[in-house]
C-alpha cells in the first residue's frame, strides 16, 4: 500500500511540473506573420514594417524596452537596438552570429530557460525570417515606422 501512494505521488508530482497549456510561457508560439507574409520573407527580401515589426511588437518588445529593462538593451527602436551595452547589442546589422536577438533566442530554445519569458516563443519560420533580416543589413526605418508599439 505504501509503495502504491509513493508511485501516485510521483505522478502527481511529475504532472505538476508539466507546462500547462495556460501557462504565461507556452512551449511553442504561432506565427504572427500570415502564410503568404512568412512566403514573402524567405523569398525575397525581409521587410522590417511588413515582417519583423509585428513579431518584435507580439513576442520581444513587451519586456525588451527601456521601462521593462532599464539600463540594459531595448527593442523600441532602431537606436537602441544596436546600440552595444555589457553584453553585446541586440542586433548586429550583418552579423546573426553576434546578435544577442538571434544568439539568445536560439540557445534558449536549447535549454530550460525559454526566451520569450512570458507569452508565445517565436516559431522555426520567425526565427529564421529574423536571423534573415539581420544578415540582410536590418533595415530599420526612423521615426514612427520604425517605433515599436509595447503591447503588454
Amino acid at each position: 500500500m505504501h509503495s502504491h501512494w509513493h508511485s501516485f505521488l510521483c505522478v502527481l508530482v511529475l504532472a505538476s511540473c508539466a507546462t500547462p497549456p495556460d501557462s504565461e510561457t507556452k512551449p511553442m508560439g504561432e506565427n504572427v506573420l500570415s502564410k503568404e507574409a512568412i512566403h514573402a520573407a524567405k523569398t525575397g527580401p525581409v521587410d522590417f514594417t511588413a515582417h519583423v515589426k509585428p513579431v518584435l511588437e507580439a513576442k520581444c518588445v513587451m519586456c525588451h524596452n527601456r521601462e521593462a529593462l532599464p539600463g540594459h538593451g531595448s527593442l523600441e527602436n532602431r537606436k537602441e537596438a544596436v546600440r552595444s551595452g555589457a553584453l553585446g547589442a541586440y542586433i548586429v546589422p550583418g552579423h546573426p552570429e553576434s546578435s544577442l536577438l538571434v544568439a539568445n533566442v536560439k540557445t534558449a530554445h536549447q535549454h530550460a530557460s525559454v526566451m520569450p519569458a512570458v507569452g508565445e516563443r517565436l516559431t522555426k519560420d520567425e526565427y529564421a525570417i529574423l536571423t534573415k533580416w539581420v544578415k540582410e543589413g536590418a533595415q530599420w526605418p526612423a521615426g514612427k515606422a520604425g517605433t515599436l508599439k509595447i503591447i503588454r
